[in-house]
């Protein structure tokens, strides 16, 4: 039996977030330059996005979102660390309960989150969907756009992780 630390990475996962009310344009962007780590020893998780990496379909919006609502410069990072909750690296085609804390704005947060594991060869799809509120994260939303905005935001990622030869 190994005893050796089995981590799997990437530095290309996606997260999407979606903040978009019915009737009005679109609030959804999408980074696809997200590091990830997973420790499957002992189940521990870690991910990190620069916020200027989202991208909206709409420009001005991005340039609304880096300056006025998250302030990117001020706040460059979004970092989830945490632990699979009963991980079992033996049986890794279900779901799982993903507990620990998003740093983002210069809050932190619990996060409880349901993730699908599935192994692909030496390789693990890790994806997942959670909501958290923008206030929690003293994001404040400006009263001329709050009918369009929402304060729930979904948040998605998907991660294909490859197997870490030491």
């Amino acid at each position: 039996m190994s005893y050796a630390q089995e981590k799997y990475w990437t530095r290309s996962g996606t997260l999407t977030f979606e903040a978009s009310m019915p009737a009005f344009e679109e609030v959804k962007a999408n980074n696809e330059n997200v590091t990830a780590i997973l420790n499957s020893t002992d189940g521990s998780f870690a991910s990190l996005a620069l916020v200027k990496g989202f991208r909206f379909k709409n420009a001005l919006m991005e340039e609304h979102f880096n300056e006025s609502y998250i302030e990117s410069s001020r706040f460059p990072k979004a970092i989830f660390r945490g632990n699979i909750l009963n991980f079992d690296a033996q049986n890794l085609k279900k779901s799982y309960t993903l507990s620990g804390t998003l740093e983002l704005h210069g809050k932190t947060n619990p996060v409880l989150v349901e993730i699908n594991i599935h192994k692909n060869e030496n390789n693990l799809n890790f994806s997942g969907m959670f909501t958290v509120n923008a206030t929690d994260y003293g994001i404040e939303i400006p009263k001329i756009v709050r009918n369009k905005v929402r304060d729930k935001v979904n948040i998605k990622f998907e991660f294909l992780l490859i197997k870490k030869s030491d």
